[in-house]
């Protein structure tokens, strides 16, 4: 696996790949790389010849009481991970590369970014709809792909790919779980002992919800338990759980079009999120 910093190293090594006729898969990522990664991994392995993936702590993604300074990086360990895995390039730019001085384009994205985390951090979409965009157009990818765990972000991704003509396809991976149910997260490394036996009751709360939801029952009803069982495993302040149009992520008051449930709560220090497709029975 080669690892560049430079954007001239980059184009030569995707040149490269692009004389030999070869087909490229990015993975974007902010490092401290898990098992949910690695999936996204094996994922483009079946779909592209070369496997590319950028770690980039995008601190235009990040508002000014968030965690960016504080965010794990583990750049030996997450390079190692990825060689074993069979990528075939890492993309690993300094911020200076990414936003030099002078630096004043930013790339938003409407509509969609105004609802749950995007009303929850301002700014937060404009950042990576930004990030995103840049790794397009230094990697030029035929594919990339990103865990469904951020959902609003695909959609955001995708939305943003759509109305620029980016020739790229926008894969959503299924979201990786520990064995308890929770949703693996870098983020999740900020969890105390008993906050992580705690977090649990978030892929529970909304487990339960969607499945009374796809029997029929009342939304409100099942998103006010949900709620009601986060403050109870000691979560607060909750951002939102919500039902949403799986693809507009417009607000659905009853189950009658495929859907997506989805939550965003604090858990002590660190804001978790999840979500779950709600399907008919």
């Amino acid at each position: 696996m080669q690892t560049v910093r430079d954007l001239e190293s980059l184009r030569a090594e995707i040149a490269s790949f692009r004389e030999k006729g070869e087909t490229i898969a990015l993975v974007p990522t902010m490092g401290a790389l898990h098992d949910g990664h690695m999936a996204l991994i094996e994922a483009a392995k079946t779909r592209a010849d070369r496997v590319v993936a950028s770690i980039f702590v995008n601190p235009r993604q990040f508002g000014p009481n968030e965690d960016l300074d504080a965010y794990p990086r583990k750049e030996l360990a997450d390079a190692a991970m990825l060689q074993a895995a069979g990528c075939a390039l890492l993309w690993l730019p300094p911020v200076e590369v990414m936003y030099p001085e002078g630096y004043a384009t930013n790339v938003s994205v409407s509509g969609i970014t105004e609802m749950l985390d995007g009303a929850a951090r301002p700014g937060h979409f404009d950042g990576v709809a930004t990030v995103v965009s840049k790794l397009f157009n230094q990697v030029r990818p035929d594919i990339a792909l990103f865990g469904e765990k951020d959902y609003q972000q695909l959609l955001v991704i995708r939305r943003m790919v759509t109305d620029l003509n980016m020739p790229i396809e926008v894969e959503g991976v299924t979201t990786q779980r520990d064995e308890d149910g929770l949703a693996l997260s870098s983020r999740n490394a900020y969890l105390a002992p008993e906050e992580r036996e705690a977090a649990r009751a978030l892929p529970r709360a909304l487990g339960e919800a969607a499945r009374s939801i796809a029997a029929g029952g009342d939304v409100a009803e099942a998103l006010a338990k949900a709620v009601a069982q986060l403050e109870k495993a000691g979560f607060g302040p909750i951002d939102y759980v919500s039902l949403r149009d799986a693809e507009t992520l417009e607000p659905i008051e009853q189950f009658d079009r495929p859907a997506r449930l989805l939550a965003a709560a604090r858990l002590g220090r660190t804001r978790l999120i999840d979500n779950l497709p709600v399907l008919a029975e």
